[in-house]
């Protein structure tokens, strides 16, 4: 008991050292609640050509069966909200996609997490989560007591909103497990008024398929005709439903100095970006989670957007 105490504890400060946001532990086991959500979007194929969503469903609900013999799920949040935003006149960049791609920004930190709890509490396995496998993060943060989930389905934390990413430890270590905390969305129907694309289908069901993060990153043809005087400007992801949130007026820059973007991503206009070439793509997004749309995705997304009135 003494230990399981202890080790929390360090388990947290390190976090905090490591500059996360927040730390919440939670017992690992079956999401009862989620399976059935779940099963129910996959169904009405609210995915569209995500694929990868239907892999893996029993691992997707129960971590013990990714990493054998765990016992804890560390969850844990890393601010990315910048200090600056794009020039108005602009076409718009997520704001997750400023700087450096995430995946590569957290894995170094938990590498580092999992390296430090080995060396001070001992043999301990476990796996490290950035968004890349089977898991459903926000669905452990919230269990965690790190937020609750929005409407908008994004985890909300009234301390610091939403702009943030979420990562895993999933280790076989017991240690104290914190609770939920309640839903502070109220009767507030900000996000799904504002959604270009009504997307949101009902209050905390988002239509994955209708989202303008699906058109612009993952879907891989043609946007659709009837999609493309909805994009609202947006050419790589959308923040539209974290942007009018109220909690979100609690957000703070970030101090992680990764996330900082090349300059040229806040100062230029949609004329400069409707005459980008590869090798200013290739400048301005070296080592950027927009690689994932590749110069051909993002030129797609641009020429959709120009021929809008």
């Amino acid at each position: 008991m003494e230990n399981r105490s202890k080790h929390t504890a360090f388990i947290k400060a390190e976090a905090q050292r490591l500059g996360f946001m927040s730390c919440g532990i939670s017992k690992a086991g079956f999401l009862e609640e989620e399976a059935p959500r779940l099963e129910s979007w996959l169904n009405k194929n609210m995915h569209g050509e995500m694929q990868y969503m239907e892999n893996y469903f029993d691992k997707r609900l129960d971590p013990t069966k990714l990493v054998e013999g765990s016992k804890s799920v560390i969850s844990l949040l890393l601010n990315y909200y910048p200090h600056e935003l794009q020039n108005e006149e602009s076409y718009k960049i997520s704001k997750y996609a400023y700087g450096r791609d995430y995946h590569f920004v957290i894995k170094d930190k938990l590498k580092e997490f999992m390296h430090v709890i080995q060396e001070q509490i001992g043999e301990v396995n476990g796996r490290a989560f950035v968004d890349s496998a089977p898991i459903l993060d926000k669905a452990w943060a919230a269990k965690s007591g790190l937020g609750w989930i929005g409407k908008h389905s994004n985890l909300l934390s009234k301390k610091a909103g939403s702009f943030y990413f979420i990562a895993e430890l999933v280790v076989d270590l017991d240690l104290e497990y914190d609770t939920p905390v309640t839903d502070h969305c109220g009767s507030c129907t900000a996000c799904i008024d504002a959604c270009p694309t009504q997307a949101i289908v009902e209050p905390y069901k988002v239509d994955g398929s209708k989202c303008i993060s699906y058109f612009t990153i993952e879907l891989k043809n043609e946007i659709p005709e009837y999609a493309k005087s909805q994009l609202d400007d947006w050419m790589f992801g959308c923040d539209v439903c974290q942007d009018v949130c109220p909690w979100n007026r609690f957000s703070k820059a970030h101090s992680e100095s990764l996330f900082n973007p090349n300059p040229k991503l806040l100062t230029y206009d949609k004329k400069q970006w409707e005459e980008i070439t590869q090798e200013v793509f290739s400048e301005i997004f070296r080592k950027s989670a927009v690689k994932r749309t590749k110069f051909s995705g993002l030129k797609r997304n641009i020429d959709a957007l120009k021929k809008q009135p």
